[in-house]
């Protein structure tokens, strides 16, 4: 038996794990649609998508914590922001794609900071209902489990990002087509899990 502040540790990585898996999806589409992208873009994409995934679940801790009526009237329409903000982006990907999918030129790049915040908000806005898991711990263990939620996922969002680059540049004028059927498929994804 692993002891207690181990186990503390473990979990907060593993819940990491479990909640970076939209992100590291979306990491792999702007990966795939940008196969030039450079080192300090990678990590400014990982980043948001860390600082959204550690600022959720602390949000949820102080709903519970302060205005949790609130919060669990708020908590049935998360399903459906998060389909809807993905598939807006993957349909735009997928319009886009079909589009100019007989291009010769890539457009490279195209997205935006804008669309990235919301991309970082649609694959987190789950996390928020994490703040009820870790509702019995106090400020500073719930703001450590953040940070390492956003460590693991600023990691796994790096590896995405690498992968999609990777393959984008074998599917240049598939990468548009893939990505946004990737994002709709997970918008569709957290739809399903939060409904059922």
């Amino acid at each position: 038996m692993l002891p207690k502040e181990i186990m503390f540790y473990v979990q907060a990585a593993l819940l990491g794990v479990g909640l970076a898996m939209d992100a590291f999806s979306v990491s792999l589409a702007n990966g795939l649609d940008d196969p030039n992208m450079k080192k300090g873009k990678m990590c400014g994409i990982a980043g948001v998508f860390a600082f959204f995934q550690a600022l959720m679940p602390m949000l949820g801790w102080i709903c519970v914590h302060t205005i949790v009526e609130y919060f669990t009237s708020f908590e049935k329409f998360i399903p459906y922001i998060a389909l809807v903000l993905l598939g807006f982006i993957g349909g735009k990907m997928l319009y886009e794609g079909i589009k100019h999918k007989d291009d010769e030129e890539k457009k490279e790049g195209k997205l935006t900071f804008w669309l990235l915040l919301v991309q970082g908000v649609a694959t987190s806005i789950d996390a928020l209902s994490v703040g009820f898991t870790i509702a019995e711990y106090n400020w500073l263990s719930a703001l450590v489990t953040a940070l390492i939620v956003a460590t693991v996922t600023f990691a796994i969002c790096i590896v995405g990002l690498i992968l999609g680059k990777k393959f984008g540049t074998k599917l240049v004028n598939k990468a548009d087509i893939l990505g946004g059927v990737i994002l709709i498929a997970i918008g569709i994804e957290i739809f399903l899990t939060g409904i059922l």
